[in-house]
């Protein structure tokens, strides 16, 4: 509902979003894919959801705008990083990379995997941008400083909830732990609040369910020399939803309005 209005407000030559959790809470589905690039999206990155909707694979292995993690399998679906070159000239490339600590599949060192891909991104892309997608924020930080003057961002996924410790690192790196989630925040990370405490407080088995209550959108803006490839500005933003949007994992709704412009 709003991110066409973003883009314009804020002149944003780049739409980065991470999806693995866009369809119904868990993967990204074919449908969803295409409209995040009607909305206006450029890359997408995923995380260890990635696999869960089997229909995406063929995407995966043929998009040349959303990425797998970097630390899986050289045998698994999908592209190391992506590029997307703007309207106004430079190219912004895309790396995804899975924490090992309390993360459900086995993956490879994520700062060995990591070292290894910027060796083969092209030389004359400055501006890099990587989603550390971790269960713990100690893990997090060390990338951003592991990082730190060789990429332009780092931002953290996985844990839902927006941190408040976004910064620019001293070598020129924009980094943040988690951007939030976009989604309903009238809930326990997305599910409905009732099941989660039914069975966190019984011990027992319940089904969650999508919540829809209080949708926001989550995220970051950043600004960055196309030239050096520095972060100069990082701010944290917080948009709240229509009452339109609280159906906004139902993949079966329309396209955007005619009337939304898109700036790059």
């Amino acid at each position: 509902d709003h991110l066409a209005a973003i883009v314009k407000e804020q002149q944003i030559d780049c739409v980065i979003v991470n999806a693995e959790n866009s369809s119904g809470g868990s993967g990204m589905t074919v449908t969803c894919y295409d409209k995040m690039l009607r909305y206006g999206v450029n890359l997408i990155t995923m995380g260890d959801h990635i696999y869960r909707k089997r229909e995406l694979i063929e995407t995966l292995q043929v998009s040349d705008c959303i990425v797998r993690p970097v630390n899986l399998s050289r045998q698994a679906a999908g592209r190391e990083f992506a590029v997307y070159t703007t309207s106004r000239g430079p190219a912004v490339a895309v790396v995804s990379v899975l924490g090992r600590l309390h993360m459900p599949i086995p993956t490879d060192n994520p700062f060995h995997a990591v070292e290894a891909v910027l060796q083969k991104i092209p030389a004359d892309v400055k501006i890099i941008v990587v989603d550390m997608h971790a269960e713990v924020t100690s893990e997090k930080v060390a990338m951003g400083w592991f990082l730190d003057g060789r990429v332009s961002v780092v931002f953290g996924t996985h844990t839902h909830v927006a941190t408040a410790d976004e910064t620019i690192l001293p070598k020129g790196t924009a980094y943040i732990t988690d951007l939030g989630m976009t989604g309903p925040h009238e809930s326990v990370l997305g599910r409905s609040i009732d099941k989660v405490l039914k069975s966190l407080t019984t011990q027992m088995p319940y089904a969650y369910s999508i919540a829809t209550g209080d949708i926001r959108l989550n995220g970051i803006l950043i600004t960055v020399d196309s030239v050096t490839g520095k972060a100069s500005r990082i701010e944290r933003i917080c948009v709240k939803g229509t009452a339109s949007a609280s159906a906004g994992y139902d993949e079966s709704d329309g396209k955007p309005s005619e009337n939304h412009s898109y700036l790059y």
